[in-house]
């Protein structure tokens, strides 16, 4: 569990990615998803919403070390823009912020805020959520090839592929049970926040990590760390607007 905590956190010191790391993303996203809901639910009873909206979006970020948003950003300019593939692999890979990037990220965090600030604060529904996540880049990382040999995210396959080859498939064994796993703990937190909104905001959220995933399959063949951090802010905002609507 510690390679998970600080490899999706700031916090629990250095610890080398490994590919049984993956079976406690599920739990650590409920864990940072409950920080982030409680810190909501508290700034609600001391600030009007969009103030504790506001403090909601930049607790995620600070419990996140801003690791998930910079993958946004960043497969943003590699994947939208006209590019070839190995183009989109050498700007992703840039650390400077490109305009689809700079764009993406202003979207997403406008949405986010937009969503917290218009509904009342449950902490179990976003853990449900930020545990989906988790879960989508930890079935992602065991079921689709890797795009980028030597990359970070290749320390979670069981035999990285070396420098120069084509992109590899990781082992599946175990991605079945994990998925399975992680969605009820999604599913069940999300229930006992919001009942049938907290299940449809799971099921908005998956659909969009599974789009996002889609399309980095189809761009580059495979999945990068960035598309891991995308896909799963993505698919959170996605939930958390499904939370948000008026039914």
């Amino acid at each position: 569990m510690r390679r998970a905590w600080s490899f999706l956190t700031p916090f629990g010191g250095a610890a080398d990615p490994a590919p049984s790391a993956l079976a406690w993303f599920p739990l650590v996203g409920a864990i940072i998803g409950l920080g982030v809901g409680g810190i909501w639910w508290a700034a609600r009873r001391a600030w009007a919403p969009p103030a504790a909206a506001a403090i909601a979006v930049i607790a995620d970020a600070a419990l996140t070390g801003l690791l998930h948003l910079d993958g946004l950003a960043d497969a943003a300019d590699g994947l939208l823009p006209p590019l070839t593939r190995a183009r989109r692999l050498e700007v992703m890979a840039d650390p400077r912020i490109g305009a689809f990037g700079a764009a993406g990220l202003a979207v997403v965090l406008l949405a986010r805020f937009g969503a917290f600030a218009s509904m009342a604060a449950s902490p179990l529904a976003v853990a449900g959520l930020w545990s989906g996540s988790r879960t989508a880049m930890a079935v992602t990382a065991r079921t689709v090839p890797y795009a980028r040999p030597g990359g970070l995210a290749s320390a979670f396959l069981p035999t990285p592929a070396p420098a120069g080859d084509r992109p590899r498939a990781p082992a599946r064994s175990g991605s079945a049970v994990l998925g399975l796993g992680g969605l009820l703990l999604a599913v069940g937190l999300a229930i006992a926040g919001r009942g049938t909104h907290g299940l449809a905001a799971v099921g908005a959220e998956a659909v969009v990590a599974a789009a996002v995933t889609f399309l980095a399959w189809r761009r580059l063949g495979g999945f990068t760390g960035d598309v891991l951090g995308a896909a799963a802010v993505a698919g959170e905002t996605a939930g958390l607007l499904t939370l948000a609507l008026r039914w």
